[in-house]
């Protein structure tokens, strides 16, 4: 370009700026704003949730973050509900993000104070369950997890509420409940443990009445449990209600009635295979509002954190209350089971009728020989 052209240009472009001066001083503020400004998150993590140590984790999230788009703070939790205060906190400050490092109690501490804001939530699971990341398919290695907080994709989703008590995965009473009582007690975690405290205790449970009402009216059952699931599992991929979803404004209310020992194994075969709704036990049915009375107080749970209450329970669905921060390339578990896994439960189901069958014809049989003894002792 020739010096005088490029001169004749500038002296034009200044004069330009001058005349409108006040609106782009304003423009190039702006400009400078959004260069500048970062999204602010917070990482609250639990140090004693699971069982691995997160000593090391500030230092991953370090070398793993992505300082040029996050403001990162790293605050460790110091007692029970901690973690609720610290999020209730930042989203009254206004921080973008907060993630929950640990279990699905820390999950559901964080989660509650985020419920409603502007505030997303992360996880990076450490827990022993994790039900609310594996239903979203949040990856479980902490590594693959800030990758997808880095990459800070956000959708809306519903959340329960059971007597003013938020919860996330699932809520429920009967023997679930009791179940988290005993689990909250054993001062250990993890899948063995829940599995113990299920064989040693189930047979032992006694099973109640419940009084159900709906948008459709009102029910009595005697059930084992009552489950309302948000989500599709409790966590270590027990699927509770295979077709849950969390996007839909309405629960999976699960009613296991009662079965014995027999039907155990089935039942927890099901729980696992993604198979459950095939059970003959199971009532299942979708509702966003319902009440249940019970014939005297006892233990509900939460996300499966157990508490007691009377015998009025109320339980619904707040409809895309909650943001979250998930794998934009991964859609929720529609736990679809596997044909394999269908295959091994018509066998456990075709077992169990055989043994029915057997079972019946053995009474029947019994019955016959204590009449043919009657009539022959007269003779």
């Amino acid at each position: 370009m020739n010096p005088c052209t490029f001169f004749s240009i500038n002296v034009h472009f200044t004069k330009f700026l001058r005349k409108n001066a006040p609106t782009f001083q304003g423009f190039f503020v702006l400009l400078h704003d959004m260069k500048e400004k970062k999204t602010t998150i917070t990482f609250i993590i639990n140090p004693i949730s699971g069982t691995s140590s997160k000593e090391d984790f500030p230092q991953i999230v370090g070398q793993l973050i992505d300082r040029d788009r996050f403001d990162v703070e790293i605050v460790f939790t110091e007692y029970a509900g901690h973690a609720a205060e610290i999020a209730k906190e930042r989203a009254q400050q206004g921080r973008d993000v907060v993630v929950a490092v640990g279990g699905d109690g820390t999950v559901n501490e964080v989660a509650r104070s985020l419920t409603h804001t502007d505030t997303a939530l992360g996880i990076i699971p450490c827990g022993s369950g994790n039900g609310l990341a594996r239903h979203l398919r949040l990856p479980l290695d902490v590594k693959k997890a800030l990758a997808i907080i880095n990459d800070c994709h956000i959708e809306a989703f519903d959340y329960g509420v059971i007597n003013d008590l938020p919860f996330f995965c699932t809520c429920g009473m009967g023997f679930d409940a009791f179940i988290s009582l005993k689990f909250a007690e054993a001062g250990k975690r993890g899948p063995i443990t829940y599995v113990e405290n299920v064989l040693k205790e189930g047979l032992k449970y006694k099973p109640e009445t419940y009084t159900v009402e709906d948008e459709t009216g009102t029910m009595r059952h005697k059930a084992f449990l009552i489950a309302c699931a948000n989500a599709s599992q409790y966590g270590n991929n027990a699927y509770i209600a295979p077709g849950a979803t969390m996007k839909d404004g309405k629960m999976d209310v699960i009613i296991m009635e009662p079965f014995n020992a027999l039907d155990a194994p089935q039942i927890a075969a099901d729980l696992f295979m993604k198979t459950l709704g095939n059970n003959s036990k199971i009532k299942t049915f979708r509702a966003n509002h319902i009440r249940i009375k019970r014939k005297q107080p006892g233990a509900i749970h939460f996300d499966g954190d157990p508490v007691m209450t009377d015998c009025d329970i109320d339980v619904h669905i707040e409809h895309l209350g909650i943001r979250i921060i998930t794998d934009a390339k991964a859609a929720e578990d529609s736990a679809q089971p596997n044909p394999v896994l269908n295959a091994f439960s018509d066998l456990f189901n075709n077992i169990n009728n055989v043994r029915e069958d057997i079972g019946k014809q053995g009474r029947r049989i019994q019955v016959i020989n204590k009449l043919m003894l009657r009539r022959l002792s007269k003779l």
